[in-house]
Protein backbone atom coordinates (compact mmCIF):
# COMPACT_ATOMS: atom_id res chain seq x y z
CA UNK A 1 0.00 0.00 0.00
CA UNK A 2 2.62 2.55 1.07
CA UNK A 3 5.81 0.95 -0.29
CA UNK A 4 6.09 3.16 -3.38
CA UNK A 5 5.11 6.29 -1.44
CA UNK A 6 8.03 5.85 0.99
CA UNK A 7 10.39 4.34 -1.60
CA UNK A 8 10.50 0.85 -0.05
CA UNK A 9 11.05 -2.57 -1.59
CA UNK A 10 9.34 -4.42 1.26
CA UNK A 11 7.12 -3.67 4.21
CA UNK A 12 9.53 -3.02 7.10
CA UNK A 13 7.21 -3.54 10.05
CA UNK A 14 5.39 -6.77 9.34
CA UNK A 15 4.25 -8.68 12.45
CA UNK A 16 5.62 -11.98 11.09
CA UNK A 17 8.88 -13.22 12.69
CA UNK A 18 11.04 -12.67 9.58
CA UNK A 19 14.70 -13.28 10.53
CA UNK A 20 15.85 -11.07 7.65
CA UNK A 21 14.73 -8.08 9.71
CA UNK A 22 16.75 -8.91 12.83
CA UNK A 23 18.30 -5.71 14.16
CA UNK A 24 21.56 -6.38 15.98
CA UNK A 25 21.21 -4.16 19.00
CA UNK A 26 23.65 -4.83 21.89
CA UNK A 27 21.08 -6.80 23.90
CA UNK A 28 20.09 -8.87 20.85
CA UNK A 29 23.72 -9.59 20.00
CA UNK A 30 24.33 -10.81 23.54
CA UNK A 31 21.29 -13.08 23.41
CA UNK A 32 22.19 -14.64 20.05
CA UNK A 33 25.76 -15.15 21.26
CA UNK A 34 24.45 -16.98 24.35
CA UNK A 35 22.25 -19.25 22.23
CA UNK A 36 25.13 -19.96 19.87
CA UNK A 37 27.43 -20.73 22.81
CA UNK A 38 24.90 -23.12 24.36
CA UNK A 39 24.47 -25.05 21.12
CA UNK A 40 28.15 -25.01 20.17
CA UNK A 41 29.18 -26.31 23.60
CA UNK A 42 26.40 -28.95 23.63
CA UNK A 43 24.93 -27.66 26.88
CA UNK A 44 21.93 -29.98 26.70
CA UNK A 45 18.86 -28.05 27.83
CA UNK A 46 18.58 -24.32 27.06
CA UNK A 47 15.64 -22.16 28.12
CA UNK A 48 14.85 -18.89 26.30
CA UNK A 49 12.27 -16.69 28.01
CA UNK A 50 10.81 -13.29 27.23
CA UNK A 51 7.65 -11.22 27.29
CA UNK A 52 5.10 -11.45 24.48
CA UNK A 53 6.38 -9.75 21.33
CA UNK A 54 10.03 -9.37 22.34
CA UNK A 55 11.28 -11.46 19.40
CA UNK A 56 11.96 -14.96 20.74
CA UNK A 57 10.62 -16.72 17.64
CA UNK A 58 12.52 -14.37 15.33
CA UNK A 59 15.76 -15.14 17.18
CA UNK A 60 15.14 -18.88 16.99
CA UNK A 61 14.40 -18.73 13.27
CA UNK A 62 17.53 -16.65 12.72
CA UNK A 63 19.58 -19.35 14.46
CA UNK A 64 17.88 -22.18 12.52
CA UNK A 65 18.53 -20.53 9.15
CA UNK A 66 22.20 -20.27 10.00
CA UNK A 67 22.71 -23.80 11.25
CA UNK A 68 25.45 -25.67 9.45
CA UNK A 69 24.35 -28.58 7.26
CA UNK A 70 25.69 -30.90 9.96
CA UNK A 71 22.90 -29.81 12.31
CA UNK A 72 19.50 -31.49 12.16
CA UNK A 73 16.84 -29.31 13.80
CA UNK A 74 13.35 -30.43 14.79
CA UNK A 75 11.19 -27.36 15.39
CA UNK A 76 7.82 -27.78 17.11
CA UNK A 77 5.61 -24.68 17.08
CA UNK A 78 2.36 -26.13 18.46
CA UNK A 79 2.61 -26.79 22.20
CA UNK A 80 -0.92 -28.17 22.57
CA UNK A 81 0.06 -31.76 21.89
CA UNK A 82 -0.59 -35.04 23.59
CA UNK A 83 2.39 -37.29 24.26
CA UNK A 84 1.57 -39.39 21.21
CA UNK A 85 1.19 -36.30 18.98
CA UNK A 86 4.46 -34.89 20.32
CA UNK A 87 6.36 -38.04 19.36
CA UNK A 88 4.67 -38.16 15.94
CA UNK A 89 5.88 -34.63 15.23
CA UNK A 90 9.36 -35.36 16.53
CA UNK A 91 9.89 -38.62 14.64
CA UNK A 92 8.57 -37.11 11.41
CA UNK A 93 11.06 -34.27 11.65
CA UNK A 94 13.92 -36.65 12.50
CA UNK A 95 13.01 -38.98 9.65
CA UNK A 96 12.15 -41.96 11.86
CA UNK A 97 9.47 -44.18 10.29
CA UNK A 98 7.73 -47.48 10.82
CA UNK A 99 7.67 -47.54 14.60
CA UNK A 100 4.88 -49.44 16.28
CA UNK A 101 5.05 -48.39 19.92
CA UNK A 102 6.92 -46.02 22.23
CA UNK A 103 9.58 -48.58 23.11
CA UNK A 104 10.32 -49.17 19.44
CA UNK A 105 10.34 -45.43 18.78
CA UNK A 106 12.80 -44.64 21.59
CA UNK A 107 15.04 -47.50 20.51
CA UNK A 108 15.25 -46.19 16.94
CA UNK A 109 15.72 -42.62 18.18
CA UNK A 110 18.56 -43.66 20.48
CA UNK A 111 20.39 -45.42 17.63
CA UNK A 112 19.89 -42.42 15.32
CA UNK A 113 21.17 -39.91 17.88
CA UNK A 114 24.14 -42.10 18.83
CA UNK A 115 25.12 -42.59 15.20
CA UNK A 116 24.85 -38.88 14.43
CA UNK A 117 26.93 -38.03 17.48
CA UNK A 118 29.59 -40.58 16.49
CA UNK A 119 29.86 -38.88 13.09
CA UNK A 120 30.21 -35.43 14.67
CA UNK A 121 26.69 -34.32 13.72
CA UNK A 122 24.38 -32.28 15.96
CA UNK A 123 20.70 -32.90 16.64
CA UNK A 124 18.59 -30.10 18.12
CA UNK A 125 14.98 -30.12 19.30
CA UNK A 126 13.37 -26.67 19.58
CA UNK A 127 9.95 -26.26 21.19
CA UNK A 128 8.27 -22.85 20.90
CA UNK A 129 5.64 -21.57 23.36
CA UNK A 130 6.88 -24.13 25.86
CA UNK A 131 4.98 -22.49 28.72
CA UNK A 132 1.85 -24.01 27.14
CA UNK A 133 3.18 -27.58 27.21
CA UNK A 134 1.47 -30.02 29.51
CA UNK A 135 3.41 -31.36 32.49
CA UNK A 136 3.28 -34.82 30.90
CA UNK A 137 4.97 -33.67 27.68
CA UNK A 138 7.58 -31.72 29.67
CA UNK A 139 8.36 -34.91 31.55
CA UNK A 140 8.85 -36.73 28.23
CA UNK A 141 11.25 -33.97 27.18
CA UNK A 142 13.21 -34.54 30.38
CA UNK A 143 13.48 -38.23 29.60
CA UNK A 144 14.84 -37.41 26.14
CA UNK A 145 17.78 -35.78 27.90
CA UNK A 146 18.88 -39.30 28.85
CA UNK A 147 20.15 -39.83 25.31
CA UNK A 148 23.77 -39.20 26.19
CA UNK A 149 27.17 -40.80 26.48
CA UNK A 150 29.61 -40.49 29.36
CA UNK A 151 30.83 -37.09 28.23
CA UNK A 152 28.30 -35.62 25.79
CA UNK A 153 24.63 -34.99 25.15
CA UNK A 154 23.34 -36.64 21.96
CA UNK A 155 20.27 -34.39 21.80
CA UNK A 156 20.18 -30.69 22.52
CA UNK A 157 16.86 -29.11 23.50
CA UNK A 158 15.80 -25.47 23.42
CA UNK A 159 12.56 -24.46 25.16
CA UNK A 160 11.25 -20.97 24.42
CA UNK A 161 8.37 -19.35 26.22
CA UNK A 162 6.91 -16.44 28.11
CA UNK A 163 7.86 -15.66 31.74
CA UNK A 164 5.20 -18.15 32.86
CA UNK A 165 7.68 -20.86 31.84
CA UNK A 166 9.84 -19.93 34.82
CA UNK A 167 6.93 -20.49 37.19
CA UNK A 168 6.01 -23.72 35.45
CA UNK A 169 9.50 -25.11 35.93
CA UNK A 170 9.31 -24.27 39.63
CA UNK A 171 6.56 -26.85 40.11
CA UNK A 172 7.54 -29.62 42.48
CA UNK A 173 6.74 -32.34 39.93
CA UNK A 174 9.05 -30.71 37.34
CA UNK A 175 12.03 -30.11 39.62
CA UNK A 176 14.09 -32.78 37.82
CA UNK A 177 13.61 -30.96 34.52
CA UNK A 178 14.52 -27.62 36.11
CA UNK A 179 17.77 -29.08 37.44
CA UNK A 180 18.76 -30.04 33.89
CA UNK A 181 18.56 -26.47 32.58
CA UNK A 182 22.17 -25.72 31.64
CA UNK A 183 21.64 -22.24 30.21
CA UNK A 184 18.86 -19.72 30.76
CA UNK A 185 18.56 -16.77 28.35
CA UNK A 186 16.26 -13.78 28.85
CA UNK A 187 14.94 -11.87 25.83
CA UNK A 188 14.67 -8.23 26.98
CA UNK A 189 12.65 -5.38 25.53
CA UNK A 190 14.58 -2.52 23.93
CA UNK A 191 15.80 -0.58 26.98
CA UNK A 192 15.79 3.04 25.80
CA UNK A 193 14.75 5.44 23.06
CA UNK A 194 18.13 5.22 21.33
CA UNK A 195 17.71 1.48 20.85
CA UNK A 196 14.18 2.02 19.54
CA UNK A 197 15.46 4.60 17.04
CA UNK A 198 18.15 2.20 15.88
CA UNK A 199 15.59 -0.58 15.53
CA UNK A 200 13.24 1.57 13.43
CA UNK A 201 15.86 3.09 11.13
CA UNK A 202 17.61 -0.22 10.48
CA UNK A 203 14.37 -2.00 9.59
CA UNK A 204 13.58 0.82 7.18
CA UNK A 205 17.04 0.46 5.68
CA UNK A 206 16.66 -3.32 5.31
CA UNK A 207 13.36 -2.70 3.53
CA UNK A 208 15.18 -0.53 0.98
CA UNK A 209 14.55 2.97 2.29
CA UNK A 210 17.05 5.63 1.22
CA UNK A 211 15.50 7.96 3.81
CA UNK A 212 15.68 6.18 7.18
CA UNK A 213 14.60 9.30 9.13
CA UNK A 214 10.94 8.98 8.19
CA UNK A 215 9.96 9.17 11.87
CA UNK A 216 10.68 12.43 13.69
CA UNK A 217 12.58 12.34 17.03
CA UNK A 218 9.35 13.24 18.83
CA UNK A 219 7.54 10.37 17.12
CA UNK A 220 10.25 7.87 18.06
CA UNK A 221 10.23 9.08 21.65
CA UNK A 222 6.48 8.54 21.89
CA UNK A 223 6.74 5.14 20.17
CA UNK A 224 9.13 4.09 22.93
CA UNK A 225 6.69 5.28 25.61
CA UNK A 226 3.72 3.50 24.04
CA UNK A 227 5.49 0.26 23.10
CA UNK A 228 7.56 -0.12 26.30
CA UNK A 229 10.38 -1.19 23.97
CA UNK A 230 8.59 -4.37 22.80
CA UNK A 231 9.44 -4.95 19.11
CA UNK A 232 6.01 -6.29 18.11
CA UNK A 233 4.34 -3.20 19.57
CA UNK A 234 6.86 -0.98 17.77
CA UNK A 235 6.11 -2.75 14.49
CA UNK A 236 2.38 -2.34 14.95
CA UNK A 237 2.67 1.36 15.74
CA UNK A 238 5.08 2.08 12.89
CA UNK A 239 3.12 0.13 10.29
CA UNK A 240 -0.16 1.85 11.15
CA UNK A 241 1.55 5.24 11.32
CA UNK A 242 2.97 4.78 7.82
CA UNK A 243 -0.49 3.87 6.52
CA UNK A 244 -1.94 7.01 8.15
CA UNK A 245 0.84 9.23 6.75
CA UNK A 246 0.39 7.75 3.29
CA UNK A 247 -3.32 8.54 3.45
CA UNK A 248 -2.51 12.11 4.53
CA UNK A 249 0.24 12.46 1.89
CA UNK A 250 2.86 13.23 4.57
CA UNK A 251 6.33 11.70 4.18
CA UNK A 252 7.58 12.68 7.63
CA UNK A 253 5.77 11.07 10.54
CA UNK A 254 5.40 13.25 13.62
CA UNK A 255 4.31 12.64 17.18
CA UNK A 256 0.67 13.59 16.47
CA UNK A 257 0.31 10.66 14.06
CA UNK A 258 1.74 8.25 16.64
CA UNK A 259 -0.67 9.57 19.27
CA UNK A 260 -3.63 8.95 16.97
CA UNK A 261 -2.44 5.47 16.02
CA UNK A 262 -1.62 4.53 19.62
CA UNK A 263 -5.09 5.65 20.69
CA UNK A 264 -6.68 3.47 17.99
CA UNK A 265 -4.56 0.49 19.04
CA UNK A 266 -5.22 1.10 22.74
CA UNK A 267 -1.49 1.55 23.35
CA UNK A 268 -1.45 5.02 24.88
CA UNK A 269 0.62 5.15 28.09
CA UNK A 270 -1.37 5.01 31.30
CA UNK A 271 -1.44 8.64 32.43
CA UNK A 272 -2.46 7.65 35.94
CA UNK A 273 0.64 5.48 36.22
CA UNK A 274 2.86 8.20 34.78
CA UNK A 275 1.52 10.79 37.24
CA UNK A 276 1.44 8.48 40.26
CA UNK A 277 4.87 9.60 41.38
CA UNK A 278 3.66 13.23 41.46
CA UNK A 279 0.85 12.56 43.93
CA UNK A 280 1.33 13.58 47.55
CA UNK A 281 2.45 10.84 49.88
CA UNK A 282 0.44 10.40 53.08
CA UNK A 283 2.14 11.54 56.24
CA UNK A 284 3.93 8.80 58.15
CA UNK A 285 3.86 8.91 61.93
CA UNK A 286 7.37 7.55 62.29
CA UNK A 287 10.01 7.59 59.61
CA UNK A 288 13.14 7.00 61.72
CA UNK A 289 15.98 5.72 59.58
CA UNK A 290 19.11 6.72 61.51
CA UNK A 291 20.07 6.16 65.11
CA UNK A 292 19.98 9.10 67.52
CA UNK A 293 23.75 9.48 67.21
CA UNK A 294 23.51 9.50 63.44
CA UNK A 295 20.83 12.17 63.50
CA UNK A 296 22.92 14.35 65.82
CA UNK A 297 25.92 14.10 63.50
CA UNK A 298 23.84 15.11 60.49
CA UNK A 299 21.93 17.90 62.21
CA UNK A 300 24.97 19.41 63.88
CA UNK A 301 27.56 19.55 61.12
CA UNK A 302 29.82 21.96 62.94
CA UNK A 303 29.90 19.76 65.98
CA UNK A 304 30.50 16.74 63.80
CA UNK A 305 33.32 18.49 62.00
CA UNK A 306 34.86 19.44 65.35
CA UNK A 307 34.60 15.86 66.55
CA UNK A 308 36.25 14.61 63.37
CA UNK A 309 39.11 17.03 63.86
CA UNK A 310 39.47 15.92 67.45
CA UNK A 311 39.58 12.29 66.41
CA UNK A 312 42.28 12.98 63.84
CA UNK A 313 44.28 14.91 66.45
CA UNK A 314 44.04 12.05 68.94
CA UNK A 315 45.11 9.54 66.29
CA UNK A 316 48.18 11.63 65.60
CA UNK A 317 49.28 11.50 69.29
CA UNK A 318 50.98 8.54 71.00
CA UNK A 319 49.12 6.57 73.65
CA UNK A 320 48.36 8.59 76.77
CA UNK A 321 50.12 7.81 80.05
CA UNK A 322 46.99 6.41 81.67
CA UNK A 323 47.26 3.31 79.46
CA UNK A 324 44.02 3.81 77.43
CA UNK A 325 43.94 2.85 73.74
CA UNK A 326 43.48 5.52 71.10
CA UNK A 327 39.94 6.08 69.91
Amino acid sequence: MYKEFFGLKEYPFSLTPDPRFVVFTPVYNELLASLYYGIEMAKGLIVLMGEVGTGKTTAIRWIIRRFDSSVLAAYIVNPHLSIEEFYHHLTEMLGIKDWTNKTDLLGQMGKLLEERHRRGLRTVLIVDEAHELSDEVLEEIRLLMNFESDNAKHLQIILTGQPELREKLKQQNLRQLKQRVALRCIMPALPNVNEVERYITQRLSIAGSSQPNIFSPGAIDFIFQCSEGIPRQINNLCDNAMIASYAANEQIIGRAVIEEVADNLDLLPDKEALLASDKAVEAVSSARVLTSLGREELLNENKGATQDSAVEEIKAKPNSSNGRDEE
